[in-house]
C-alpha cells in the first residue's frame, strides 16, 4: 500500500499542477480614471487619464492654461483667443460651425464643452467614437472655483487646481466684505449692444450683473428680465457709469441720441476688454477691480 502511495504521489501533484493552470482566473476590475454627472445631467466616464484634448469654450481653455495643462490641448475653438498662445493650436471652427473633419483629425481623447453647443453637435461628435463632457461656464462668478476643480481632475492638475479655486473663493468673498455701502452705490450700465439693432444689457441672474455687484456698484440692468431694453429705459435710468468694449466706446459716445447721456457728457464711460467681462473666466477679477476703482474715484 505504502508503494502504491509513492507511485501515486507524483500524479497527484502533477494533477494539481494542471487544474490550477487552466482554472480561470478573474482579472481585477480597472476602476475607471474619471467619473462624473456633467451640466447636461449625464453620467460620464473616462477610463484612463486624456492626454489629447479639444476644448470648445473659452473659459474652459482659459482655465486649462492656468492649470498648466495647455500641453494636453490639441484643439479649440475659434472663440478661444485667450492666451495668446492659443493661436498655436488647431481650431476646429466656432460654437455653431465645428469642422468635424479637423476635429476627427485631431484624435481626441476627449471634447471638454461649454453651454454653447447644440445637442445635435454633441451627438455627432459621440457618434464618432469621441467622449463629451459638458462644464458649462457658470453664471456664478463663485461656479468657477467648482469648474477649475473639475478642469483639474480631468488634467491631473489637481493640486493646482484646488490652490487656484481656494485663491478664488477667498477673492470672491473679500470682495463682498468690503464692498460699499448701498448709498454710496453708483448705477452701471454694461454696453452688451446698441444702435439701430437695438439696445442690450446684461440683466439679474448673470454673471455680468454679479462683477458688477462685486464691485460695490448698482447694475441699471439688475431691474430687467430680458437682454434687451428700451431706449427709454437707458435714458430714464441715465446711469454714472456706462462701461463698454474698448472697440466700441469711440462710436457709442459719438452717436446720437447716447451723447446725451449723463455719463458720456461727464465723461464716465470707460471702456474694458470684452474678454474680461462677456465670458465667465478667471480675468473677471479683472473686470470687478476696475470698475470699483472707476466707481470709488467718481
Amino acid at each position: 500500500m505504502m508503494k502504491l502511495k509513492k507511485l501515486l504521489a507524483p500524479f497527484c501533484v502533477l494533477l494539481f499542477a494542471l487544474v490550477a493552470c487552466h482554472s480561470p482566473k478573474t482579472a481585477p476590475k480597472q476602476e475607471a480614471f474619471f467619473t462624473w454627472e456633467d451640466s447636461y445631467q449625464r453620467p460620464v466616464q473616462l477610463d484612463t487619464a486624456p492626454q489629447r484634448i479639444v476644448s470648445i469654450s473659452p473659459a474652459i481653455t482659459e482655465v486649462m492654461f492656468l492649470m498648466g495643462a495647455q500641453d494636453k490641448l490639441v484643439g479649440v475653438s475659434d472663440f478661444c483667443e485667450y492666451p495668446p498662445e492659443t493661436s498655436k493650436i488647431t481650431k476646429i471652427g466656432g460654437m455653431h460651425n465645428i469642422n468635424f473633419e479637423v476635429l476627427l483629425s485631431l484624435h481626441p481623447d476627449v471634447v471638454l464643452i461649454g453651454s454653447m453647443i447644440s445637442q445635435k453637435d454633441v451627438d455627432a461628435i459621440e457618434k464618432m467614437g469621441i467622449p463629451v463632457i459638458c462644464i458649462v461656464e457658470e453664471k456664478s462668478l463663485e461656479g468657477m472655483a467648482d469648474m477649475m476643480e473639475v478642469i483639474g481632475r480631468i488634467t491631473q492638475c489637481e493640486e493646482k487646481a484646488e490652490t487656484e479655486a481656494a485663491r478664488w473663493r477667498e477673492k470672491i468673498a473679500d470682495l463682498k466684505a468690503h464692498a460699499p455701502a448701498p448709498k454710496d452705490r453708483k448705477s452701471v450700465y454694461y454696453v452688451v449692444g446698441f444702435g439701430d439693432a437695438g439696445d442690450f444689457t446684461a440683466p439679474k441672474g448673470t454673471h455680468i450683473h454679479e462683477i458688477i455687484e462685486l464691485a460695490g456698484c448698482e447694475n441699471v440692468g439688475g431691474s430687467v428680465t430680458n437682454w434687451n431694453v428700451s431706449r427709454e429705459f437707458l435714458f430714464q435710468q441715465n446711469p454714472d457709469i456706462i462701461l463698454i468694449r474698448k472697440e466700441d466706446m469711440e462710436a457709442f459716445c459719438s452717436s446720437n441720441p447716447y451723447n446725451k447721456l449723463k455719463a458720456v457728457k461727464e465723461k464716465h464711460v470707460f471702456p474694458i476688454e470684452s474678454g474680461w467681462i462677456d465670458v465667465v473666466s478667471p480675468r473677471n477679477i479683472k473686470a470687478v477691480e476696475l470698475l470699483r476703482e472707476k466707481a470709488s474715484a467718481l
